[in-house]
């Protein structure tokens, strides 16, 4: 079984080297634009927030260790990143259905509002970046794009000791559905 230097030796180095650069100027990008939209909308909502409201958007009401564990971040860290989305009324708590001890973190209508006006202007955005690319590009840039965000995920939950994160964080986070 090769190894992973073993690997990196079949490929061309000088491709992996633009891979790399590009992917760090493409994270610096989008730190600094922080690919928040356009108009007024434009870095109105952080990433943990826009990926936190889409996700209880796109599956619906959980609890915080199932938000986590599908994002492949600790419970921790949801439960920080959640506090002034339930304080700015975008995330409600709720019981859970099936359980009333249980503790269930919702989108507000108030939530879903505001996350339909971010992904507004975020399409706006990715509609001004990608103009004159054809719609086969965008959607090879969209499927390599998600797949680039799986491999790192999967890598992630590897080495991390999580090997239920990688399922389902990445592929919701990289290319949501609206």
């Amino acid at each position: 079984m090769p190894t992973s230097q073993d690997m990196t030796t079949e490929l061309d180095p000088g491709l992996l080297d633009a891979l790399q650069h590009q992917v760090a100027v493409f994270a610096r990008r989008a730190e600094q634009t922080r690919l928040g939209g356009t108009g007024q909308l434009r870095n109105s909502m952080d990433r943990a927030a826009y990926l936190l409201l889409n996700r209880l958007d796109q599956e619906g009401p959980m609890g915080v260790k199932a938000l986590a564990a599908g994002m492949g971040i600790d419970s921790s860290t949801v439960t920080r990143q959640v506090a002034p989305l339930v304080d700015t009324g975008l995330v409600k708590r709720t019981s859970h259905p099936e359980d009333g001890r249980a503790v269930v973190l919702q989108l507000s209508p108030r939530g879903l509002a505001r996350l339909e006006e971010v992904r507004s202007s975020r399409r706006e955005l990715m509609a001004e970046v990608t103009d004159g690319w054809t719609q086969d590009e965008r959607e090879s840039f969209c499927t390599l794009l998600t797949r680039f965000n799986t491999a790192l995920s999967a890598r992630q939950s590897a080495h991390a000791g999580h090997p239920g994160a990688a399922s389902g964080g990445t592929a919701t986070e990289s290319a949501p559905t609206s």
